[in-house]
């Protein structure tokens, strides 16, 4: 009876995708100032891609990348290139690298428009353009990729694993918004309007979640902003590991969502994993499946054929990657019971409760209503990448991964 009732759970959540919003489509410019940040920690080989595309297309005003105490030469690689390297003042104590650097590229922006991306993106022309428009109607607009794998069985777990973000909270692109504590988004690329979000300081609200950009998405929801969690697959790569051992590691650390959602809701999201995902495959292992779990297989494999459109080079790995659910479900218990608080060399103090963040708890989003025992200034960063003798900033003018951690 759980197991029927966890289905139903399933299929209501993935019948959404009938009434799901259009993909985004490339856009030209218009007329915004855009500013782009990408905050990196140590992507001197992975960034370039990322900014040839960006600095090359004419929608861009200005390159900003937060070099977050790279010893690897990003800095170099990224003002060779014509960025403007703003280097990252010190971790204060209480923040996780990457919010802090994102704090400091948007103070540093001159754009009306700021877009956030991760060092491994690949944008394609059109999609600033895109993005800008789609602020007419979200003040948060967050897009989803098209990801690139390197082999066959590093695609089939990525499959595994995305499956199970989807059987917990739907597909890309619901017509309705999700109450807060369900809000999710894609922190590899994010778009807003650089004044709403310095007056909202939100990544200092957020400031000791690892889980950054869901944190962010349902504080911010929870304070009224509507968010938009868009589908961009054909404006928008990301090549997120290098192997499927790193994607184990890393993904598999942060699927839990596990500093911003409270326990229940865990255990929540637990349960319909491994009943609808995981038991059905061990029972067919077994020999011993009943109806409801070859339904349950069939309603999988019809899910699996629905992501053909998030991979560069899908073939037939997608549709064997549920026999990797158990694993994945294994994967997602662990980093629930166990999460994780190291990141690129840093180790992070493990951050309060949901909602403890700051002096008042938001009962609609789970997180923080203020920024607990310290106060900061909204539209300044604690220390202003334009004012600090030790903030430089390098490189060119302007031509046109949940990483800085």
């Amino acid at each position: 009876m759980a197991q029927a009732v966890a289905g139903v759970v399933v299929v209501a959540r993935l019948a959404r995708g009938r009434r799901r919003l259009p993909p985004l489509r490339a856009c030209p410019p218009t007329g915004d100032e855009v500013s782009v940040v990408i905050p990196a920690r140590d992507e001197a080989a992975r960034i370039g891609p990322c900014l040839r595309a960006v600095l090359a297309d004419p929608g861009v005003s200005e390159v900003i990348v937060v070099d977050d105490g790279s010893s690897d030469g990003t800095a170099d690689v990224a003002a060779r290139l014509g960025a403007k390297v703003v280097t990252s003042a010190p971790l204060p104590p209480g923040w996780i690298g990457k919010q802090w650097a994102l704090r400091q590229g948007v103070a540093a922006a001159r754009g009306e428009v700021v877009v956030t991306l991760d060092a491994d993106t690949r944008p394609g022309p059109g999609l600033f353009g895109a993005l800008t428009r789609a602020l007419a109607q979200y003040d948060l607009v967050s897009a989803g990729p098209r990801f690139r794998c390197d082999g066959r069985f590093e695609r089939a777990l990525h499959a595994s694993m995305l499956a199970g973000l989807v059987y917990r909270f739907g597909p890309i692109g619901p017509p309705t918004a999700p109450p807060p504590h369900r809000t999710i988004a894609n922190g590899q690329c994010l778009a807003f309007r650089r004044a709403r979000m310095s007056e909202a300081d939100g990544f200092a609200r957020v400031r000791d979640r690892m889980t950054d950009d869901v944190a962010l998405a349902r504080h911010l929801a929870g304070r009224g902003w509507k968010v938009g969690f868009l589908d961009a697959a054909d404006l928008l790569q990301v090549d997120m590991h290098d192997s499927a051992g790193e994607l184990w590691r890393e993904w598999g650390r942060s699927l839990s969502l596990g500093d911003v959602t409270d326990p229940g809701r865990q255990a929540g999201d637990l349960a319909v994993i491994w009943l609808t995902g995981a038991l059905p495959v061990l029972r067919l292992a077994s020999g011993r499946p009943s109806g409801l779990d070859l339904a349950l297989l069939a309603v999988r494999l019809l899910v699996a054929g629905a992501l053909r459109g998030s991979y560069r080079g899908p073939g037939a790995e997608l549709l064997l990657s549920p026999l990797l659910d158990p694993a994945v479900a294994a994967r997602l218990t662990h980093a629930t019971l166990r999460p994780a608080r190291t990141w690129r060399g840093r180790t992070y103090p493990r951050s309060g409760p949901v909602g403890s963040l700051g002096d008042r708890r938001d009962p609609r989003s789970g997180l923080v209503g203020s920024t607990g025992d310290r106060t900061y200034p909204r539209s300044e960063p604690v220390q202003s990448p334009g004012d600090r003798a030790d903030v430089a900033v390098s490189g060119g003018g302007w031509p046109g991964r949940s990483v800085a951690r």
